[in-house]
């Protein structure tokens, strides 16, 4: 008979781990509580506040798999960045490339002879003809759309119910309990309601998306090949032909953000299952954590957007950016492309990654707990549910903010960081066995106290 949760224990737990985190870290509450009379919230970032203890770890300094906070605690980083480290952090071959850059110009609005470098590797790794550079994948999705919007005439896009595309005005919509669309819990200040700009629907759901796009008014679809922000949650078989079926023939483009699902292979889950997108988005861990971001697309969307573009207003059309494609960035991408991000290590990485699963699923096993375990490539994280969900509504209907928290802090007080909003881990080129066994002990443990 599987074991019930006891609430009751769940919160004694987690006060216990609560004081735990705060006698443990004098040195990160102190720089906390003067960071609080600068920064709003304490940190340099309003979501940096969503971390498992009462206030942020500050880290003294980071290298490959693992970093070391002010207090001196040394740490097994499975978070990395939320992917933007995915490379381990300062990764040698970036770090030498960046060092060799920075002295002789960091951006220019001209381009380098890297550019051509990086434009040709991405061809290869993804089979799109055309690309261009910005600094975060959250702009590539503005760009894109953009595009999309000014070829067809059309005004909105579609995305997936509990979608994640960076801060997207567009994609902060949900569909509530009654399957009505509306601007997503904690949308901050949206210039417009998202339903005046956006369609949204269930992940694997071919109806919705054939009743969708039949209007013919959606100018692109926006969507991870799996969907990872609210969990991973992979397509069902055939959904992926059925996706590019459709939006071809209601004239619809398709935009693949592969931001997250870059740890799929070396071409992301595009060139590992040969999508055919329209439009490619990537961004994260692409310069080994310096701020890049691509988006490709192919020649004919180049050509479609040549015909409508007037060169004299490109430069305030909303697409690009002063920083955009500079040296210093581009120069880090060739680095990490070249010499981080290849077949080695994803294989080396995969091959950890089996370990990490395994030592989670003999634990529930052992256990006997209605939990899983979803994997996509190297990235890896437990669910409190017996069955995988098939979309986002099912995702957000299964999220235990209490045991979430309990988990992470847990890990986190015993050297262990998980990514905060949900429990990925993820594995870098630097990850050791011992690493991952040393997880699979301290996972036990946290089970154990609770369930004893």
């Amino acid at each position: 008979m599987p074991k019930t949760l006891d609430r009751s224990r769940l919160e004694a737990l987690l006060r216990s781990e609560e004081q735990k985190f705060h006698a443990e870290h004098p040195k990160s509450y102190e720089l906390f509580q003067r960071a609080r009379q600068s920064m709003q919230g304490g940190v340099p970032m309003l979501w940096m506040i969503r971390w498992a203890g009462t206030f942020p770890v500050f880290v003294k300094e980071a290298k490959g798999a693992h970093f070391t906070d002010v207090d001196g605690h040394t740490y097994i980083d499975f978070c990395l960045g939320d992917t933007g480290a995915m490379t381990g952090h300062s990764p040698d071959a970036t770090v030498e490339a960046v060092k060799r850059q920075v002295e002789k110009g960091i951006t220019l609005m001209l381009p380098t002879e890297d550019c051509i470098w990086v434009g040709e590797e991405l061809q290869r790794r993804f089979g799109l003809k055309y690309w261009q550079f910005t600094l975060t994948a959250t702009d590539a999705n503005r760009f894109a759309i953009r595009m999309a919007r000014h070829i067809t005439g059309r005004k909105k896009i579609l995305v997936y119910n509990y979608c994640y595309h960076g801060s997207v005005d567009e994609t902060f919509i949900a569909l509530d309990e009654e399957g009505t669309a509306g601007p997503r819990d904690g949308n901050l200040g949206p210039p417009v309601n998202p339903v005046e700009t956006t369609k949204v629907i269930e992940f694997n759901d071919i109806a919705a998306l054939e009743t969708a796009l039949a209007a013919r008014d959606v100018a692109c679809v926006l969507a991870e090949p799996v969907m990872t922000n609210i969990g991973i949650i992979h397509p069902d078989p055939g959904y992926h032909d059925a996706l590019r079926e459709i939006t071809r023939r209601t004239g619809t483009y398709l935009i693949i953000d592969e931001t997250h699902t870059l740890c799929a292979g070396p071409g992301g889950y595009t060139g590992r299952y040969g999508l055919t997108p329209d439009f490619l988005t990537c961004g994260k861990p692409l310069a080994g954590g310096i701020p890049a971001g691509i988006y490709g697309f192919t020649q004919e969307v180049a050509e479609a957007f040549w015909k409508k573009l007037e060169l004299d207003l490109s430069d305030v059309g909303g697409i690009g950016g002063t920083l955009a494609g500079n040296a210093l960035s581009i120069a880090a991408m060739r680095a990490t492309l070249e010499h981080v991000l290849t077949p080695a290590m994803y294989e080396r990485c995969e091959k950890l990654a089996d370990r990490y699963e395994q030592g989670v699923l003999d634990v529930i096993k052992e256990f006997d707990l209605p939990w899983i375990v979803k994997r996509l490539g190297f990235r890896v994280e437990y669910w409190f549910r017996a069955t995988p969900p098939r979309n986002g509504g099912e995702a957000n209907a299964a999220v235990d903010s209490e045991l979430d928290r309990y988990m992470h802090l847990w890990t986190l007080n015993r050297g262990i960081l998980m990514t905060p909003f949900h429990n990925m881990a993820l594995i870098a080129a630097d990850t050791t066995e011992a690493d991952v066994d040393y997880h699979t002990q301290v996972f036990r443990e946290a089970v154990q106290a609770l369930f004893g």
